[in-house]
């Protein structure tokens, strides 16, 4: 049996989380994928695939949140994918919302620099993500689930 193709977006921003992205894409053979990062030089790393760079954001500009939350809106209604993975941050969490409002599947990977608790946009997608994983089987509950980790 064949199973469906799959436009996916993979967002993460840069250094670890790009790193955590990169460790999961075998699991995304067979599927048409499109990356989001917000550093553009990242785009040698997936060659063959689309790639989009958004501006860096965090909670400490408020406004520049805004701008890239209305940015991966945009982004995300032109490319109209069934899934959205990420493994953070900011805007990563912003793509995902986009995700919901525009009827995608969503996953939050959390980091598993997170050792102690799920990280703040962690706890914010378990509000709306589909599915939410954390690295660490101690942090594992009833809506965050645990299927290993992608460093070791």
């Amino acid at each position: 049996m064949k199973t469906k193709t799959m436009k996916v977006v993979a967002i993460a921003s840069g250094g670890g989380h790009w790193i955590q992205l990169q460790r999961i894409v075998p699991a995304f053979a067979g599927h048409d994928v499109s990356y989001i990062s917000t550093h553009p030089s990242f785009a040698a790393t997936v060659p063959g695939h689309a790639f989009y760079a958004v501006p860096d954001a965090s909670r400490w500009n408020k406004v520049k949140l805004l701008k890239v939350g209305y940015e991966l809106f945009r982004l995300i209604s032109t490319i109209k994918p069934d899934v959205i993975i990420s493994t953070g941050a900011a805007p990563g969490l912003m793509a995902l919302l986009a995700g919901k409002l525009t009827g995608a599947r969503t996953i939050w990977l959390d980091s598993i620099a997170n050792i102690e608790k799920i990280s703040m946009s962690g706890q914010i997608a378990l509000r709306f993500a589909d599915r939410t994983y954390t690295q660490w089987p101690k942090l594992a509950t009833d809506k965050v689930q645990f299927a290993g980790n992608v460093l070791s």
